[in-house]
């Protein structure tokens, strides 16, 4: 199938794959760092690409090179209407990358307030320790997030 055989992608999502490396018939193909496209949108906060590539099935638990899957890259740029995207399309929230880190454990390290809390909106697990055995409550860099990771925990 040719890249104009493909009737099922947007003009706007089509020219972002190509423009950006991306095999318009293989969404899942890795790129740098083996991020996706689904990946690489989500961090540059392209909210249509992430929409349509979810809408088409891509795998949203892919991981790259690191383990992380998209929703890090979400939560590492703010992009909240991204990590409702992602969560609602039951991403991974507890996933674990290769120092054990969470996106929870993440945000709270980085004193990502807003994040902590819509993250806390959807259940995560905030038992799960990293490699050097701590908790996202360990990771809470600033009193509000180690308030609301504790109020949390009861």
């Amino acid at each position: 199938m040719s890249m104009e055989n493909r009737p099922d992608l947007s003009q706007i999502t089509r020219e972002w794959l190509i423009t950006n490396g991306y095999n318009v018939n293989a969404l899942n193909q890795p790129g740098k760092n083996g991020d996706t496209a689904l990946m690489k949108a989500t961090r540059e906060g392209v909210y249509v690409v992430v929409k349509e590539l979810i809408d088409l099935g891509v795998d949203i638990n892919a991981r790259n090179n690191d383990n992380n899957n998209a929703l890090w890259f979400a939560c590492f740029g703010n992009h909240y209407d991204l990590i409702n995207l992602l969560l609602a399309a039951k991403i991974n929230i507890d996933n674990q990358n290769d120092n054990g880190a969470t996106v929870l454990m993440y945000a709270a390290s980085a004193g990502k307030t807003e994040v902590v809390k819509l993250l806390l909106q959807h259940n995560p697990n905030i038992n799960l320790k990293n490699l050097d055995d701590y908790k996202a409550i360990d990771f809470a860099s600033n009193m509000e997030v180690l308030r609301i990771l504790k109020n949390a925990t009861k």
